[in-house]
């Protein structure tokens, strides 16, 4: 039993430790992002879409990463991506040119489907009680947004930006050895591999026929996508509305990185406690009632007095919208693991493919939303119309999530019902 447990936790420490190493390297265009920014005087949209061009082949890659693992277990899969995403972020350090930078952008973007493999191998080693406490732990380990936040710029100052993908790369082959050596095959792979009982694909596919997996996806769009997309716009946001220098913005941005990442250890907890639904239903509340003021821009108003004119000028300071966004990622991070804790409820044997389904919806949004950001700020011209993209995004997760709940309880109401009928005709009968 002690050895069980030793192997439980080792797992766990170590696919938090991938994931995070993984999580560092798949943001890490978000900082060295604007140096590159400068140097080829990219647009907003373009860097936009360079910053989430690894997002991108990270999301893709989630489901087909998902099934995988069920196929073949978490360790051996884990390692062999860690090694291949290694040799993209090295070369990285030699582009020079705009399509160069895509192109590996996107091939280290595969560090991202790493969720989807970790969260089906720390499913399979902890307890169905903890199961919110283990994910929220391994989803800790967005913790390698703060790491690069904090780390990256150091490495720019001192060397140069183009030796951070170079360390980078190293520091993720040292930990794909130490992931081999200290962790073994998740149970449910062994148990499987000595029945040679393979699941089919047809096997696989068939939870993403419920409209409830695309649903959870779609919370997570918001929840992940919308903390992803943050931790990269942030750095450049502090840079251009506040004027700050880019070691004091990737400091700020650390505020809304950590709490977001920390926070979900918590949050798996409450959802264990207290449901996964109650806690996902007031994160979104929380966070509307801050994206509400972040979303007001700067405004200057006059007042026609009767002898002069008074003018006054609204904006909100830097350490305001710094509370504010922090406590946002708090939320974000509460969501996070309440959206998982619901696809366990519902989906316990098939974590592999529902988790990488919804993680995939996660990571399109991380994908789609910088770009968004870009988009809406070179056609407005208002930098906080990103808050207000996120304010609708939102709403729409609210009223989606409201009736998702009432068809559900209208539909147990009927078949308690009918089961009522049925109980009362056999003792009439």
């Amino acid at each position: 039993m002690a050895q069980e447990t030793q192997k439980q936790i080792s797992a766990l420490i170590m696919s938090t430790l991938m994931f995070a190493a993984c999580f560092a390297a798949w943001t890490l265009i978000s900082v060295i992002g604007v140096q590159i920014k400068h140097e080829l005087q990219l647009s907003e949209t373009e860097f936009g879409i360079l910053v989430a061009t690894p997002i991108l082949s990270g999301a893709l890659a989630r489901l087909p990463m998902g099934m995988l693992s069920e196929r073949l277990g978490g360790r051996k899969l884990m390692t062999g991506l860690i090694l291949v995403v290694s040799i993209p972020l090295y070369a990285f350090s030699y582009a020079e040119t705009y399509w160069q930078y895509l192109l590996l952008g996107f091939c280290i973007g595969l560090a991202g489907s790493s969720f989807a493999i970790g969260i089906h191998y720390v499913s399979s080693w902890a307890s169905r009680e903890n199961q919110g406490l283990a994910m929220g732990v391994f989803g800790a380990g967005n913790l390698g947004a703060a790491l690069t936040n904090l780390v990256a710029p150091l490495i720019i100052i001192a060397y140069g930006w183009r030796m951070a993908p170079v360390a980078y790369a190293f520091v993720l082959v040292l930990l794909a050895a130490l992931f081999w050596l200290l962790t073994q095959d998740d149970p449910i792979h062994q148990r499987r591999a000595e029945q040679k009982r393979v699941p089919k694909l047809q096997q696989l596919m068939s939870p993403l026929k419920d409209l409830r997996v695309w649903r959870f996806g779609f919370y997570y769009f918001f929840v992940f996508g919308g903390y992803v997309a943050l931790t990269l716009w942030l750095p450049d946001y502090y840079v251009t509305q506040y004027g700050l220098d880019l070691k004091t913005a990737s400091f700020l941005t650390l505020l809304f990185t950590v709490p977001g990442a920390l926070t979900r250890v918590i949050g798996g907890w409450c959802a264990d406690q207290l449901g996964a639904r109650r806690v996902n239903w007031t994160v979104f509340w929380v966070c509307l009632v801050c994206l509400f003021f972040l979303s007001y821009p700067p405004t200057t108003m006059t007042i026609h007095g009767i002898e002069q004119n008074m003018t006054f000028m609204l904006e909100m300071p830097v350490w305001m919208f710094t509370v504010l966004i922090m406590v946002v990622g708090v939320a974000m991070g509460f969501g996070k693991a309440s959206v998982f804790r619901m696809v366990y409820d519902y989906y316990p044997d098939r974590m592999g493919t529902v988790g990488g389904a919804v993680g995939l919806l996660g990571a399109i949004g991380g994908f789609v939303l910088p770009i968004s950001f870009g988009l809406v700020t070179d056609l407005f011209g208002v930098r906080s119309s990103c808050f207000m993209l996120l304010y609708g995004l939102l709403a729409l997760c609210m009223v989606t999530m409201y009736y998702g709940i009432s068809i559900q309880e209208q539909r147990q109401r009927l078949q308690d019902a009918i089961q009522n009928n049925f109980l009362k005709e056999n003792l009439d009968a």
